[in-house]
């Protein structure tokens, strides 16, 4: 078979198809040969016009969910664009993929020359941005020299060689999440900080809680104060600060910190606030199921709230809490979640997307939905799709959702 050399290529034809059962990709490619076959003449055959160079490898993507395949087929040209339209639009009328009735649609044709003039416009306006930009006065050179400097002098602490500031021997500490963090703080003069290294509790911090007075300064979303909860549970922690709503302490500048550190609240405090909140929200889920309760006796409850009333809390233990950091570990980076049964067992790893679905498909088939596994940050769409779900724990390092539930969050 020809090949087409990647500077010859002009257009992708990408295409998605749909199966009612399971095929592999030999099956699709025949399918792409076969079945367009005569159909537009000699001159745009598929077979010549690959053996010739003018078309090249023809590439699948598949993945089978629920014994139904589905995917994408591209296919790279180096024809003109009336003839590459030809051949994209002669791949819908493939009807069957190997035994399997088949539905096919062209998802785009992508112009490759397109793609790289907009590379090349992007990259021309940086270096003539890079070549305009003036010489930084005087005040900028001082405070970047300064910056620099404070940021070098991070220091590795402890036998977890934690991120910390040069000032550890000061009798009161900040802690925070990580290094981003501790750098953030050091930019701005704050030296006797040490972070945790991501969102478990370190040793080290314990038992600098049993000799200094520390302050925990955490993100200002819900992860920051499930962070703060848990680790005010396993060590002794003096003040609670947060960063504003919706912020983290990387992203804070002098002025902030300066100001979020002031206004901080003794841990005490901090933890009878929490408790008034979720008071507050347990109030507000007794007011649903009483409305609940009052539509059942007129006749016209709704599903949701139905669930509502059936859901009930769960808590963590220390093997889950094991089993779902080992297998956030795993799945770093894949924008993935793993659905997993009462016994921690992954029953789908699936794309976050495609979760309800795929939630719903293993429910009709009588698995029961325990506990999710989230690589990515916990929206309120996924957090209502576990409620719905009745989900026992939905863990994940990162939570944007501030919402009163009855599912277990747990931070990892």
């Amino acid at each position: 078979m020809g090949k087409i050399s990647l500077v010859s290529i002009k257009y992708n034809i990408h295409a998605k198809f749909e199966t009612d059962g399971m095929v592999e990709k030999p099956d699709v490619i025949g399918a792409v040969f076969g079945q367009t076959e005569g159909l537009l003449g000699e001159d745009l055959e598929l077979r010549e016009l690959q053996k010739n160079g003018k078309i090249g490898r023809i590439e699948v993507n598949l993945e089978t969910v629920d014994s139904k395949t589905k995917g994408e087929i591209i296919v790279p040209t180096s024809l003109d664009k009336t003839e590459t339209t030809l051949i994209a639009a002669a791949l819908e009328t493939i009807e069957r993929i190997g035994p399997c009735e088949a539905k096919v649609a062209i998802d785009k044709v992508e112009d490759i020359r397109g793609s790289k003039r907009d590379y090349v416009m992007a990259r021309a306006k940086k270096l003539l941005e890079d070549l305009s930009n003036a010489a930084p006065d005087s005040r900028e050179m001082q405070t970047e020299v300064t910056s620099s400097v404070r940021t070098a002098r991070v220091v590795e602490y402890g036998d977890e060689k934690l991120p910390a500031g040069p000032d550890m021997d000061n009798a009161e500490l900040i802690v925070v999440e990580g290094r981003a963090d501790v750098i953030n703080l050091m930019r701005y003069g704050i030296k006797n900080v040490i972070g945790m290294n991501g969102t478990s509790l370190q040793h080290t911090i314990t038992e600098l809680g049993k000799v200094k007075s520390l302050t925990l300064f955490v993100d200002g979303d819900r992860g920051g104060i499930l962070i703060a909860k848990n680790v005010l549970m396993n060590s002794k922690i003096d003040y609670i600060a947060t960063a504003p709503a919706g912020k983290e302490v990387e992203e804070l500048a002098g002025k902030e910190i300066l100001a979020c550190l002031r206004a901080k609240t003794p841990s005490s405090e901090f933890l009878k606030r929490e408790e008034r909140e979720e008071k507050k929200g347990r109030k507000t889920v007794r007011g649903r199921r009483s409305e609940v309760r009052s539509r059942e006796k007129a006749g016209s409850e709704g599903p949701e709230e139905r669930e509502t009333e059936t859901f009930e809390p769960a808590v963590t233990t220390e093997d889950e809490q094991k089993v779902f950091s080992k297998m956030i570990e795993e799945i770093s980076g894949t924008r993935t979640a793993c659905i997993l049964d009462e016994k921690l067992n992954v029953l789908r790893k699936t794309s976050i997307s495609d979760l309800n679905y795929t939630i719903y498909s293993l429910k009709k088939r009588g698995f029961n939905v325990y506990a999710i596994v989230i690589d990515g940050t916990v929206t309120n769409n996924i957090l209502r799709i576990a409620e719905i779900n009745h989900v026992s724990h939905l863990a994940a390092r990162n939570f944007a959702s501030a919402s009163n539930t009855k599912v277990n969050l747990v931070s990892v």
